[in-house]
């Protein structure tokens, strides 16, 4: 199969860069969409739109066409080169500057085919080692990134192969809808049970979560790179997510003494809350399963262990992911050049609802049977990407 240069066939077009103020509301008289790194998700994500004045887009190019792939340009290491495909929008939309949009720039490049081929595992994972290092922060490098050889088949085939993608990620795509509407059920329930939490209409005691916990907030440990390999389990951010930890033996492995051990292991029904990251993901927290062997927590995380005669840790965990302590997170977040933190005092002073112990066991039994079907789900989700990702190998060797 005939490859070429990616730059022979794209660019990729860097967003705009504005001001915190210049923000406004979205669809209102000579705004524009702009999207973040926050939309680009699996798919695109437009259920949280940010608008800027129009007239500061002064090139028309980076104005988004149905086709284009927005690109995340800087991000953490893991999260550098994400992309998702930009449907037709019904709106006028551009880009914010800490990602790019990649855009096929004559005939003999097929948008879609070039979403599939940029996504893929090995360019994702390539991608991903051009990354430029600053502090707590990966830039996507551009020039490097333009040099890599695309497969370029005619363009009735890349259609094809395009064409028999879509439809195998059309499964995956459908697996996290459900998985979505699990944890919409879930928010349905919390609401229910316990009512919304701002303006508190079943009349729950109003409590700091100081007065709740019974040890810590502790900050974790920080080791350098060259100590990770071997030894101990530890806990990093990208280690959980919605109010679980993903998988423990995928954790990493870090070597530590026995004080250390003692005083940053982690116990079955702690909660951690992660304390230094982007806006978007600051606060989120988790649940600490049972533990086979010990596992730590890293430094940009706190962990805690609330009062078990006055919580529930489960209800807890969905509690902190609720809309009503997250704007108390970002009130409380103190910001620095890309990434924003809270302190140990600020988690104490988050105020709770105290429903009764019994009340917050059921929702924490409920919690239980609908963690384990997207469990189940998830384990399924991951079979898919394991097949979809030998579809894409096959695909872009010629061999689909």
């Amino acid at each position: 199969m005939k490859l070429d240069a990616l730059g022979k066939h794209a660019k990729f077009i860097r967003g705009i860069t504005f001001k915190p103020n210049q923000k406004c509301k979205p669809f209102s008289d000579g705004s524009i969409v702009c999207m973040r790194t926050k939309n680009v998700q699996t798919e695109l994500d437009e259920t949280d739109l940010i608008a800027v004045p129009a007239d500061l887009v002064k090139n028309h190019e980076k104005m988004l066409r149905g086709g284009d792939t927005l690109v995340s340009s800087a991000n953490s290491w893991n999260l550098v080169g994400k992309c998702c495909h930009v449907p037709s929008l019904t709106y006028k939309a551009t880009a914010g500057g800490f990602i790019s949009i990649l855009r096929s720039t004559n005939g003999a490049l097929d948008s879609k085919y070039l979403y599939h081929w940029f996504s893929s595992t090995t360019i994702q994972r390539t991608l991903r080692s051009f990354g430029n290092q600053t502090t707590n922060i990966s830039n996507l490098d551009h020039n490097r990134a333009l040099k890599l050889r695309i497969p370029l088949p005619p363009l009735p085939e890349q259609r094809r192969i395009a064409a028999i993608l879509d439809e195998a990620d059309g499964l995956r795509t459908r697996r996290r809808a459900s998985l979505a509407e699990l944890d919409t059920l879930l928010q349905s329930t919390f609401l229910q049970m316990f009512g919304d939490p701002v303006t508190n209409p079943m009349g729950w005691e109003r409590c700091n979560f100081g007065s709740l916990i019974v040890d810590g907030p502790q900050n974790g440990l920080y080791k350098p790179a060259n100590l990770y390999g071997q030894g101990t389990r530890i806990l990093r951010i990208d280690g959980f997510y919605d109010g679980s930890v993903t998988d423990l033996s995928t954790l990493k492995r870090v070597t530590l003494n026995d004080a250390e051990r003692k005083s940053y292991g982690l116990k079955e029904s702690d909660i951690i809350i992660n304390r230094v990251n982007s806006r978007q993901y600051l606060g989120k927290s988790a649940i600490i399963p049972p533990l086979d062997e010990p596992v730590v927590f890293e430094s940009n995380m706190m962990r805690l262990r609330a009062d078990a005669n006055r919580l529930n840790a489960v209800f807890v965990v969905k509690f902190l992911q609720t809309k009503f302590v997250k704007n108390q997170i970002l009130r409380s977040a103190k910001d620095a050049v890309n990434q924003s933190s809270i302190n140990q005092t600020d988690v104490k002073g988050f105020e709770i609802l105290l429903p009764p112990l019994a009340l917050q066991r059921e929702f924490a039994a409920i919690v239980e049977s609908v963690e384990a079907q997207k469990a189940r789900m998830r384990a399924h989700l991951a079979e898919l990407d394991t097949l979809f990702a030998a579809l894409q190998a096959a695909a872009f060797q010629g061999e689909l």
